[in-house]
């Protein structure tokens, strides 16, 4: 079966995802696959606020410039990776994640750390995309 588009999937067999995500993402053969660096917090000028939810928003600010960058949108997002040092506000993060995603959710991992590359840095969300 030759699939032209990215497909996302929910089995039926198994538990509902339990956050704004899908279980499995089918990329079609012969996309051209695009990796992120682990996107942070810091705005234009590299200042990193110290609130956990402004380095989210600039966060989501920095993937959505990198991936207009490659003429990428949200719909090329296949695999979303976000490490946090501290408790997330899900309802902040997920209003941000709607205002990207929309309801076509990608894959994701989420994994809470003692520390990431700078004292500073709260969140580190990497992103993997597809170009079809």
């Amino acid at each position: 079966m030759v699939y032209e588009k990215i497909i996302r999937k929910n089995p039926t067999t198994m538990p509902a995802p339990v956050g704004h995500y899908t279980h499995i993402t089918k990329i079609p053969r012969n996309a051209e696959l695009f990796v992120t660096s682990g996107q942070i917090g810091a705005d234009y000028d590299g200042n990193l606020p110290e609130q956990m939810n402004s380095q989210v928003k600039n966060t989501f600010t920095n993937i959505k410039t990198v991936l207009e960058s490659e003429g990428l949108c949200n719909e090329n997002i296949i695999k979303v990776n976000i490490w946090a040092t501290e408790q997330i506000d899900w309802d902040f993060l997920y209003d941000e994640w709607e205002k990207l995603f929309s309801n076509e959710y990608p894959a994701m991992t989420i994994g809470y750390i003692s520390e990431l590359g700078l004292p500073e840095i709260k969140i580190e969300i990497e992103i993997w995309a597809a170009k079809v």
